[in-house]
């Protein structure tokens, strides 16, 4: 039976089911909330939006989320009447600064600015402390000396939360802005123009790429080695390759580069090193030849000449800054929160073997599922919540899903204010962000059967293969190659198994969302925001994947 949920203030408040489809461990909770308003709000205000940020609570482990608007009270999320609106948008000198800024992010490319800050300074700082940290063996530390690493990988967290939504109006504005005046121009579908970034993020195509390619090379150099990797058992098998003296060097990179990496948000899923299995699928897929898709010169050609002659020049520059800047939409989180999680999981679960061997957690597997506070009572002097909360705790996170929780609390949210009360100044930002969160979040409205479910196409193609329903980061290692993997919702981590998949489908998510970008960019069939996939289609099932329809049938069941 479910708990009552109360929502965590006043105003509505919406479940998050884009990035968490299940409750958050409690250290993940406890990371979150204070980096992500950080950076959400420094780069709204870059850009003179007038969402200010995205509040975060958690209700019965469950994240969800408010719309915070620029300049309203606490709680006031219900936009004011229409005059009120027009009046204060024009009048009121906080309004009027933060519309000029947003009308000079347009006129000075702000995303560019932002990219070379970002290539330059942040994401180089971030790898250089994700290095450091990741270098210490935990396993030796005393105890103090543990506490102490944890609470650095969990500040490190906190900042790199930040640093990721820092640059998400970076990853919205421009692309968005392509999206909207090629719409309106053209009246194509926003997958249709979506289609034209194919090619244009590198860092969708799968963790530490580089990597992996020069270890498929090496595989297809070598055949009688890439023939231990695939029949003996994969941890043996990677261990005894990375000291193979024509293919070591390349394995090693490859899994130095990518075991300490999150296949999720929360330090309760797995890093990629913990799925042994799934890295060796990776390189052996790498060993048949890389996989990657480009831009359709023809496909720019086609929707070009639907814009009318006087705005074509501008199509072309406003085309040029989405593909400049959509790498960062990955990248973001990839370089950042990503390999942040996984290092701070790896202090958690070395606290949490300390704990179970003294017999105060009945696995440490349990340890995310406490507070940085309660670990460190823990093992301080063994005060705290004994093992059986601490398996409660780790059993709801587990088992339950956002089906168990409501997807509102208190009401839903408004619609946003219609763009024309807006002044002029401020209409090109809302556009771009209104268009572009319905694409990342709209999904298929036509009805869904046993057999055949409906989505939205991302990719051209179709594709037979067995179903892999993946309900979360601890059943990636169950994926074999040529799977399809069927899922609610993928993140920018999932991207560790893209070189295993023939195509994916998802319940959640619109022509933006992450696994439409993989999708894309891996040149894959792939139908996202079907609403019943996981719930429709068994594991192990066939199933064709028809990329042009945006369908999914379901063949037959195992």
């Amino acid at each position: 039976m479910n708990p009552e949920f109360v929502a965590p203030g006043k105003g509505p408040w919406e479940l998050e089911t884009t990035h968490f489809s299940r409750p958050v461990s409690r250290f993940a909770g406890e990371t979150y909330a204070d980096g992500f308003v950080k950076g959400f709000s420094s780069g709204t205000a870059r850009y003179g939006l007038l969402l200010d940020h995205l509040k975060p609570a958690i209700s019965h482990d469950f994240i969800y989320m408010q719309p915070a608007p620029f300049m309203a009270p606490e709680g006031a999320m219900k936009p004011p009447p229409a005059p009120v609106l027009w009046l204060l948008t024009r009048l009121h000198p906080k309004m009027r600064a933060r519309i000029a800024q947003s009308d000079r992010a347009f006129a000075e490319k702000q995303w560019r600015k932002d990219l070379e800050t970002w290539d330059t300074v942040d994401k180089p700082a971030a790898i250089e402390k994700h290095l450091a940290l990741q270098m210490i063996d935990v396993t030796a530390l005393s105890d103090d000396a543990l506490v102490d690493h944890l609470a650095e990988c969990r500040d490190h967290a906190i900042a790199m939360v930040g640093q990721h939504h820092k640059y998400t109006a970076t990853a919205i504005v421009p692309i968005g802005d392509f999206l909207a005046h090629t719409v309106a121009w053209t009246g194509a579908h926003p997958g249709e123009v979506c289609r034209l970034l194919q090619g244009s993020s590198p860092i969708s195509n799968g963790f530490a790429a580089e990597e992996l390619g020069k270890v498929g090379e090496a595989l297809a150099a070598n055949p009688q080695a890439a023939e231990r990797l695939r029949s003996g058992p994969p941890a043996e098998a990677i261990a005894t390759l990375s000291e193979d003296p024509d293919v070591g060097s390349a394995v090693r990179a490859y899994v130095e580069a990518v075991q300490h990496r999150s296949v999720g948000y929360d330090v309760g899923d797995v890093n990629a090193g913990e799925m042994p299995e799934l890295l060796a699928g990776a390189m052996l897929a790498a060993a048949a030849g890389p996989t990657a898709s480009t831009l359709d010169d023809a496909a720019v050609a086609a929707l070009r000449a639907k814009v009318p002659a006087e705005h074509q020049a501008q199509f072309d520059e406003l085309l040029a800054e989405a593909r400049f800047t959509n790498r960062i939409r990955d990248e973001r989180g990839v370089f950042s929160d990503g390999w942040a999680t996984g290092i701070a999981r790896r202090a958690v679960l070395e606290v949490g073997r300390r704990l179970a061997e003294r017999g105060l957690l009945r696995t440490p597997e349990h340890a995310p599922d406490l507070t940085y506070d309660e670990l460190v009572s823990l093992l301080r002097d063994g005060t705290g919540p004994s093992a059986d909360e601490a398996a409660a705790h780790h059993e709801w996170r587990t088992t339950k899903t956002v089906a168990d929780a409501p997807p509102f609390l208190n009401a839903m949210p408004p619609e946003p204010p219609p763009v024309d009360l807006l002044p002029a100044k401020a209409r090109r930002a809302a556009n771009a962000t209104n268009i572009m969160l319905m694409t990342l979040f709209a999904t298929s409205e036509e009805a869904n059967s046993e057999t055949v479910l409906h989505g939205l196409s991302v990719n051209d193609g179709t594709y037979e293969g067995t179903a892999r329903l993946v309900t979360g980061s601890a059943e990636f290692g169950k994926i074999q190659q040529g799977d399809v993997l069927v899922t609610r919702n993928t993140s920018p981590y999932f991207n560790v198994v893209l070189p295993l998949l023939g195509a994916i489908v998802t319940d959640r998510g619109g022509q933006l969302s992450h696994a439409a970008i993989v999708a894309r960019e891996y040149g894959i069939p792939g139908v996202v925001g079907t609403r019943d996939a996981t719930t429709t289609i068994p594991d192990g099932a066939r199933v064709r994947v028809d990329g042009a329809t945006g369908e999914v049938h379901l063949l037959g069941t195992s």
